[in-house]
């Protein structure tokens, strides 16, 4: 269906602006009318060049805003259709516009709002839609709303912060592959001329260097082309559900960043639980769902024998210390709040206490990495430019002597 953007004015004066999805024009002058609004302009909307080629995805941050303006509009008493209308007429990103007009549609149509979103598992995952459904079951959407955006910006701010701590490691070692890439193919091989026609005998690291600036640039394009293909292989194995057990498994033992990646699953498993159990999502159904939303195939297999562990009976607490992958605290928390019925609470001490780890781990990767990767990156490069000036330093002291 068509888009078109209206300018109206109302009884009052003011001018307003708009975006409708219609049949035709007639139609959009027809629906502001009995909405009390003397259209002033109505144009059809066209997709530009480029929107086409833009992926049709939404960012994490624009879901978690469009939730907090959602339940805002709520609160204060804006019908639902009317307030996803507005949101998406002041949406930037033109498939998410689309997708919340759709909802719209749906929601208009008769479904309820839960059953609208399941129509787009890509945006809207299975926890947003549990959590939705309970709010229209329980008669507290907006309350819902507000608590499922308040998880979304502390989930976004732990992802924040894995790749804020991933992104400067990554960031120096490719420029330091490029800088040396750039040395080995063009810099060394002059030097490698100059010392040939002098016709000197190199020392062993000038020998060690100039051989392997001969293999880069011989083998160059073959090194790209590998690791390309490295890179291929390891997504599609990480595609598939024994590579993805194995990578998430061995994310855990890295040094330093394994601890980061460990302490951020547990705060996401935790938070997860946590605002399912106080949405009215059933225990077994939120452990599920949890445990996916880990970001950690191991957390998810592990907490999956726990949600069947409870289905026979069993506490959470329990087969949670058997698997190794809850720390003692954890599990004891866990415990105390089943007993005393209050575990909601008991999950949120938990998410806070490990995100707050994370903020330390991530300082603490900070403070450590740097000096560790400068020190370990200038000394190749330093070593490579010593071995080259090595021979000059002699030819001096021969022409000296």
């Amino acid at each position: 269906m068509p888009l078109y953007h209206w300018v109206g004015k109302t009884l009052s004066g003011e001018v307003r602006r708009g975006e409708m999805e219609a049949a035709d024009a007639k139609l959009v002058e027809a629906r502001l009318r009995r909405l009390q609004i003397t259209p002033l302009k109505v144009e059809e909307r066209k997709e530009s060049f480029l929107a086409r080629f833009q992926p049709k995805k939404v960012s994490g941050g624009e879901l978690a805003v469009f939730t907090r303006q959602l339940a805002t509009m709520l609160e204060s008493g804006l019908p639902l259709v009317q307030a996803l209308e507005a949101l998406a007429s002041q949406q930037k990103n033109p498939y998410f516009r689309e997708v919340i007009r759709k909802v719209k549609s749906s929601v208009e149509g008769g479904s309820s709002l839960a059953d609208a979103l399941r129509e787009f598992p890509k945006v809207f995952d299975t926890l947003y839609c549990q959590m939705v459904e309970a709010g229209e079951a329980g008669g507290n959407l907006d309350t819902i709303l507000s608590r499922l955006a308040t998880y979304q910006e502390k989930i976004q701010a732990i992802k924040s912060k894995i790749k804020h701590a991933m992104m400067y490691p990554i960031v120096i070692i490719v420029v330091t592959i490029l800088v040396l890439s750039v040395i080995m193919v063009f810099v060394i091989p002059k030097f490698a001329q100059m010392f040939a026609e002098a016709g000197q005998a190199l020392p062993l690291p000038t020998q060690i260097v100039i051989a392997a600036s001969n293999l880069t640039k011989r083998y160059f394009p073959f090194f790209v082309l590998g690791v390309i293909v490295l890179v291929f292989l390891l997504k599609r194995y990480y595609a598939t559900e024994r590579g993805r057990y194995q990578i998430d498994k061995l994310l855990l033992r890295l040094p330093l960043f394994g601890d980061l990646f460990h302490k951020s699953a547990l705060a996401r498993f935790s938070r997860t639980l946590s605002s399912l159990i106080a949405s009215g999502v059933p225990l077994l159904q939120g452990l599920s769902i949890a445990g996916r939303v880990s970001g950690n195939r191991v957390i998810e297999r592990v907490v999956e024998e726990v949600r069947v562990s409870v289905s026979e009976g069993q506490s959470i607490a329990e087969p949670m210390a058997v698997s190794g992958y809850f720390p003692h605290m954890v599990t004891q928390m866990i415990s105390v709040g089943e007993a005393t019925g209050a575990l909601e609470q008991m999950l949120d001490k938990v998410a806070d206490f490990y995100e707050d780890e994370v903020d330390r781990t991530v300082d603490t990767m900070s403070t450590l990495i740097e000096p560790i990767l400068i020190v370990f990156l200038g000394g190749i490069i330093g070593s490579i430019i010593v071995s080259l000036y090595l021979p000059i330093f002699k030819l001096a002291s021969v022409a000296g002597g």
